[in-house]
């Protein structure tokens, strides 16, 4: 890394850019009066969210659930290829830092899931917990929002798949393996590079690719069914890494695997030049047009089926890294299919016999 170079450590953007929705915006006018402390000192603020529903529908038709939950929005995790990091200009705030150090808190998401439960004519289907940000980021293990979202799953025999990268899912073992012996979860482990110092850097707040294969273990002895998500696979810089990150996955008890190429919309097109320009001066262009190889010469692409599997030949060339990979070292491609015909409505209510 160019030591000249202005540097945060600790958190992934390094540029708090200005919301597109907003008028007025922070500049810097002078290289000798910025005040840093606005960018990088400041500390992680939480603020209450009270949505009238917690369930979200999705339509997008390239992503494979139509159900998903996100107990918080932002992250604290920094990643810095992040696509959730666009929807925070919607409250106000920035892509960039904001998105990690300023939190909304879905405090009642837990009495909303179960009023939706038992709404007349639900029909069950699987719900994703983390479709956009992820629900074991490290404010949960005081809050446990998302425990408590498990145990209503639990509690009505609702089928419940998981993202994260985080071992604080660990702490739930009790509640997904009742869960598992049902049929109704499905836990996705995401490791998109065993290198240590690149994930410090793409990911400053997460637990290292060891201690997430290590999660993918302890949950596949609990009788937990665990996919690897190797995502995104960014061209030049952790793509070369597929095969290995598959065997790890595998060694470790993974049952199957999946990938997405690195799409950089929105805001997060400058956030990510800025920071690969920081952190790697002397391969960002390889990087760079690397990335563009894979989205017809953009950093992205947002046609639905190819925005995340990429095109051209680069693109075609990881496709094909990763197939073999995946049949070399996961040649029996367990598919996890969850259960609905188990769910009970107004599984919390007590009777009243008097």
């Amino acid at each position: 890394m160019d030591s000249g170079a202005e540097y945060f450590k600790g958190r992934g953007s390094q540029v708090n850019p200005n919301n597109k929705f907003l008028g007025k915006k922070y500049e810097r006018l002078f290289e000798e009066g910025i005040d840093e402390a606005m960018l990088c000192d400041e500390k992680t603020k939480f603020y209450a969210d009270n949505p009238r529903k917690i369930i979200s529908e999705n339509k997008s038709p390239d992503l494979s659930f139509m159900r998903s939950i996100n107990p918080y929005q932002g992250c604290e995790h920094g990643c810095i290829y992040c696509y959730a990091r666009n929807s925070h200009e919607y409250w106000g705030f920035s892509a960039g830092l904001d998105f990690e150090r300023k939190i909304m808190v879905k405090h009642h998401a837990p009495k909303l899931l179960e009023k939706a439960f038992n709404a007349k004519n639900y029909e069950a289907k699987t719900i994703v917990l983390s479709g956009n940000t992820d629900c074991y980021q490290p404010i949960e293990r005081k809050l446990k929002i998302t425990r408590s979202l498990l145990d209503i799953f639990r509690r009505y025999h609702h089928p419940v798949s998981i993202i994260t990268k985080n071992n604080l899912i660990l702490r739930d073992c009790d509640i997904l393996q009742d869960l598992a012996a049902d049929n109704l979860v499905s836990v996705a482990i995401t490791i998109n590079s065993l290198n240590e110092e690149l994930r410090q850097k793409m990911e400053p707040r997460t637990v290292t690719a060891k201690g997430r294969l290590r999660v993918i273990e302890r949950l596949s002895e609990a009788g937990i069914p665990v996919m690897l998500m190797c995502a995104p696979v960014i061209p030049g810089l952790n793509s070369d890494e597929i095969p290995q990150i598959i065997k790890s996955a595998a060694d470790a008890g993974a049952r199957t695997a999946s990938f997405t190429m690195v799409r950089l919309n929105g805001a997060i097109g400058d956030i990510f030049v800025d920071w690969v320009r920081k952190t790697y001066p002397d391969r960002a262009d390889k990087v760079l047009h690397s990335i563009m190889d894979t989205h017809g010469g953009q950093l992205n692409d947002s046609d639905w089926g190819s925005r995340m599997k990429g095109t051209g030949v680069l693109a075609e060339s990881i496709h094909s890294l990763f197939r073999l990979a995946k049949r070399k070292y996961m040649p029996e491609n367990s598919s996890i299919d969850l259960r609905t015909d188990l769910f009970r409505p107004n599984s919390g209510r007590q009777l009243n016999l008097f």
